[in-house]
This record gives C-alpha cells, sequence and structure tokens, in this order.
C-alpha cells in the first residue's frame, strides 16, 4: 500500500490474547511498507521501549510510543473499563483519535469494552443511534471479491430505523473502500421472498425501498458468499451468530481435512500431490486477510481486531484502518447523514 497522505494511526499493542510481541512486528512491517504513515504504539512505556529503541523507524520518529499504564482484559465487563481504565492502551489509543492526535486506532482487545469505550469518548454522529460492527467477508459473485457485512454484534435489539442507517453506512463504506458508485445492498432474512422474514426484517425492507440506494431485496445466509451483493445488512444478533457459525464451518472443514489426509499412507500421498492447490484454497479463504472489523457510526475510526490476531491478521486490521483514514469515511458518512431527511439520533451517553 502507498498512501498519497501523511496519516497518523494510533495502536494498542498491549489488548488481545497475545500482546505486544506478536502485534508489534505488524506495526513494523505496515510502516516499512508506508513511508508516508506514522504509528503511535500504545502501551507500557519502558516495556515498548526496550523492544523499539534501537528499531531504524522509531528513530526516525515513524514509530512513537504513547505510554498507557493499564490493559483491560478480554473478559473484563464494558462497565468496569469505562469507571476503572481510564488509562488502559484502548482508552488512550482511542483519546488520541478524539484529540486529533491521530486519525484513527486500531485494538485487538475486547469488543464489547472498545466498543463501550469507544462510544463514550467519541460519540455517534448526529443522525445516528446506535454504532455498528462492519467487516468483509468473501464472495464468489461480487465484482470486488468480498461483501461488507453489518451488524456484527454491537447491538442485539434494533429497530427498522437502525437497520436503515446500517445500510446507509454500509454503502458508504463499499462506495469509498471499492470505488464502487452503486454498491448493492441487501437485507440478510429466511428467504427471498417479500413475505418472508420477521417484521424487523419486512419493515426495514420498507423504509429501504424509500431511499437512494441500489436496494435489491433480501439475500438468505448462503448468498453472502454466492449472490451478486456488495452490502449485506442485518440485527446484530443475527450477524454475530452468521459470522461465528462461517469461522467455525471454516475450522471443522479443514479439521476434517487434515484427518483425511492423515489416514493412511496413500491419502498423505494424496495430501503431498495436492498440497499447491490446498494451499491456493488456504490463501483464498484465510480468515487473517479478513481480519479487521470497523466501529461504523462514531465520530472518529475505531478498527477492532480479533482478539487471537497474530502478526498477519493485526497487520490487515491497521492497514483497513489507514485506507479508512485515507477515504474519509467517516466524514462522508457526517455528511450524508447532516442532509438525511428524517433520520434523528437518541445516541445515548454511557
Amino acid at each position: 500500500m502507498s498512501l498519497n497522505q501523511k496519516i497518523t494511526i494510533a495502536v494498542d499493542v498491549m489488548s488481545g490474547d497475545k500482546g505486544s510481541d506478536e502485534l508489534l512486528p505488524a506495526v513494523i512491517s505496515v510502516a516499512t511498507h508506508n513511508e508516508n504513515l506514522t504509528l503511535i504504539v500504545v502501551g507500557q512505556e519502558e516495556k515498548l521501549k526496550a523492544k523499539l529503541s534501537d528499531h531504524p523507524l522509531f528513530k526516525e520518529g515513524r514509530i512513537q510510543i504513547q505510554n498507557a499504564t493499564q490493559v483491560v482484559e478480554m473478559d473484563e465487563q464494558p462497565q468496569s473499563a469505562l469507571k476503572n481504565k481510564k488509562d488502559s492502551s484502548m482508552r488512550v489509543a482511542i483519546n488520541l483519535v478524539k484529540n486529533g492526535q491521530a486519525a484513527a486506532s486500531v485494538s485487538a482487545g475486547n469488543t464489547g469494552a472498545l466498543m463501550a469505550t469507544a462510544r463514550f469518548v467519541l460519540k455517534t454522529m448526529p443522525g445516528i443511534d446506535r454504532p455498528a460492527i462492519c467487516t468483509v467477508l468473501p464472495s464468489l459473485k461480487s465484482k470486488y471479491k468480498h461483501v461488507h457485512m453489518l451488524d456484527l454484534g454491537a447491538n442485539v435489539d434494533e429497530e427498522p430505523k437502525h437497520l436503515q442507517q446500517f445500510a446507509i453506512m454500509g454503502s458508504l463504506l463499499a462506495s469509498a473502500m471499492d470505488k464502487n458508485p452503486s454498491p448493492k445492498v441487501a437485507l440478510l432474512n429466511i428467504g427471498s421472498e417479500a413475505i418472508k422474514g420477521n417484521s424487523l426484517i419486512r419493515e426495514s425492507a420498507k423504509l429501504l425501498q424509500q431511499t437512494d440506494l441500489n436496494y435489491i431485496g433480501f439475500v438468505e445466509g448462503d448468498g453472502i458468499f454466492f449472490d451478486d451483493v456488495d452490502v449485506v445488512v442485518c440485527d446484530g444478533f443475527s450477524g454475530n451468530v452468521a459470522l461465528k457459525t462461517l469461522e467455525g464451518s471454516c475450522k471443522l472443514i479443514a479439521e476434517y481435512l487434515k484427518r483425511s489426509y492423515k489416514k493412511n499412507i496413500f491419502t498423505k500421498m494424496a495430501a503431498l500431490i495436492s498440497k499447491p492447490v490446498l494451499n491456493s484454497l488456504k490463501a483464498e479463504v484465510d480468515p487473517r486477510n479478513y481480519n479487521g472489523a470497523s466501529l461504523l457510526g462514531l465520530r472518529g475510526i475505531v478498527v477492532k481486531s480479533h482478539g487471537n490476531a497474530d502478526r498477519v491478521s493485526f497487520e490487515n486490521a491497521i492497514n483497513i484502518a489507514v485506507k479508512l483514514a485515507e477515504q474519509d469515511v467517516v466524514g462522508q458518512i457526517e455528511k450524508q447523514f447532516s442532509v438525511e431527511d428524517g433520520i434523528t439520533s437518541d445516541s445515548e451517553q454511557i
């Protein structure tokens, strides 16, 4: 990736399952490949200095350190993190975005705590009631080889107007990130017929039909990957279940393949012969290449990485934050909602 503008990203390198030993190499790799990029690593200063003090990028100032004395644990309750971890690496990174010192923040920390902290510090945009978690998933039919899907768990009890807001944000995101002039937007449902679905989905469909979006109707679960659609909209409960089911299915298939190839000498020989094909398949569906979910609807860019991210997947999350900043996705969403008629915000402060 080559940047056309200078961008600063704040990276929480203390949160997550693997910590700075695994996440710092991702930071160094991203900075190495982007000469216009500055990365502020947030965490325990002395520990980070010991690992970075001799690195050329640190000496040049393109990797900087921002001290944070606390870390939010992966099983910590969001309210506890807000109240008791005001100097956590997660919160300090988000504060850098609020204060204008960074264009975006990235964290592999506790999802609930990250969403609660980001919402408290940055607040939601006018016209948006609730933020949404959005990520990309592989697609065989989309021209862009992937589909943007939201909400994936930020909310569990939505109203039709919330799904309308998610659809608008998702369409703007797809347009900016993919240079897609008219993203095809669909609602996740249990069938493609107009009579299918619960009241939330049917009422949301009526609202989407009244917008200027390229709304194409309903899509079923398998259609996420096999239909010609660019944005899939759903409530957070359904979206999170769908995402976790997909992740589990991929692990299950991988385990079955591994067991099948180890059965006897002949299957082991077959595995050796088919290794190039298997490597190609692994590269196509490697979840590390899809790591990094955007928290849309906030007055700033926050990207959530998987908690168990390794350096490859965490690097991908950082690159997503860079692209969101470069395309000014927050500015585009804010501009759109400032002119939307009939969409009002009842944003809460935590």
